[in-house]
């Protein structure tokens, strides 16, 4: 029977313990790390304590896949439009574009559209068919199409400032975008909790004291790769959601759109060293596109990933807590944060304090432990408009 190592594999860390990384999210990695199909492991500045694997962590598993590592909110990702708008004329009509960004988007617990609003090719994937799960579940994502979750899913109108030449923008032009953030809805947490469960009783079969959501898929089994087909068709499904969210914005606001790049944060991905597991940690091969963003009241990223070998070719996802979301709401100044936000001119819709920039750690300290390491800048977006779900989270 497969058993934890007593000692865990090597972890790279991008961050001072305790300074940056908290001592918590260090010993649950330690644990990751003593499992028997680990191999490699990164902890990102932005890591915190998750509910198994530290938001902000990626490993390299031989030949498995951990449903628990991947996340209950399955290829939960970013989005980012710019377009043909200058940022005066923006700031101008700014509530205009407040309203119609708000009239296009659905956020929370049960968020969904009338039948017939949405409608991507995606419902249409030969996937749905694979397991009666997915089957039973298609009718919710139908319902769903399109909208957004709770919690730190946002909408975000965004003036964005380029650092770096990126065709078609160079150095110094200023823009404006529209940054999502948002995954798989209801139907990946249900997927998510049928496998991290099936994983529990496979593994129980094949290892013994292996704590509590650290379980895993092996890929030659029929459960495993079941597993990967349901959260690659996440994948396809919340990509999705984003894109129907900017479609339908940028025929709303009647605005021409230039460029268009998204990630995603909490997946797995099947490579020949292992199978890479990002929870809440962008990918930052060489060359490659991310967007890091920040919270409610301060910047966020659009960088060039530097392929860094020892992060597995990997990056923050955000900012990352300082503390949990309990802790937060009982920190939270709302006189403190209103000034704030008013200060900033920021228009603000649907925050929970919990979600403030208050529970966050400084982006840019964020930014600055990995610009030359794991990315480099390409812009920096400010946020003149917020919108959230608030309440209730997918789970990220």
């Amino acid at each position: 029977m497969l058993m934890l190592a007593d000692t865990p594999v090597p972890f790279a860390l991008f961050g001072e313990p305790g300074v940056h990384i908290p001592y918590s999210a260090i010993e649950q990695m330690q644990t990751v790390m003593r499992l028997p199909v680990a191999q490699r492991g990164a902890l990102m500045p932005d890591a915190h304590l998750g509910y198994a694997m530290p938001i902000g962590g990626v490993v390299s598993l031989e030949e498995a896949v951990s449903p628990s590592f991947v996340g209950y909110d399955i290829s939960c990702m970013m989005q980012l439009s710019l377009f043909d708008l200058t940022p005066a004329e923006f700031m101008k009509h700014r509530r205009k574009f407040a309203a119609a960004l708000r009239s296009q988007t659905s956020f929370g617990l049960g968020a969904g559209f009338k039948a017939g609003q949405r409608q991507h090719a995606v419902m249409d994937d030969p996937r749905w068919t694979a397991t009666r799960l997915l089957r039973s579940l298609k009718p919710l994502a139908a319902q769903q199409l399109g909208s957004s979750g709770g919690g730190n899913h946002f909408a975000d109108l965004m003036l964005v400032e380029f650092m770096r030449e990126h065709e078609p923008y160079r150095a110094g032009d200023q823009v404006v975008g529209l940054l999502t953030h948002s995954g798989s809805r209801g139907v990946g947490h249900k997927i998510a909790t049928y496998y991290v469960e099936m994983a529990a009783q496979y593994t129980r079969q094949i290892a013994r004291q292996i704590p509590s959501g650290y379980e895993w898929l092996s890929l030659d089994t029929e459960l495993g790769q079941e597993y990967l087909t349901a959260m690659q068709l996440m994948g396809a499904y919340a990509r999705a959601n984003h894109d129907l969210i900017h479609d339908h914005f940028v025929a709303a606001a009647g605005i021409g759109q230039r460029y268009r790049v998204w990630n995603r944060h909490n997946y797995a991905w099947v490579e020949e060293e292992g199978v890479i597991h990002r929870k809440g940690a962008t990918p930052a091969a060489l060359g490659e596109i991310g967007l890091i963003p920040g919270s409610s009241g301060t910047a966020s990223y659009l960088v060039r990933g530097l392929g860094n070998a020892e992060s597995l070719q990997s990056s923050s996802h955000g900012a990352g807590r300082w503390f949990s979301r309990n802790e937060a709401k009982r920190r939270h100044d709302e006189d403190a944060f209103r000034q704030r936000m008013a200060a900033l001119d920021i228009l603000h819709f649907g925050l929970e304090p919990d979600e403030t920039f208050l529970a966050y750690k400084d982006i840019e300290m964020i930014i600055g432990l990995q610009e030359g390491i794991l990315v480099e800048v390409i812009a920096r977006m400010t946020p003149k408009v917020v919108i959230m779900g608030g309440k209730s989270d997918d789970g990220d």
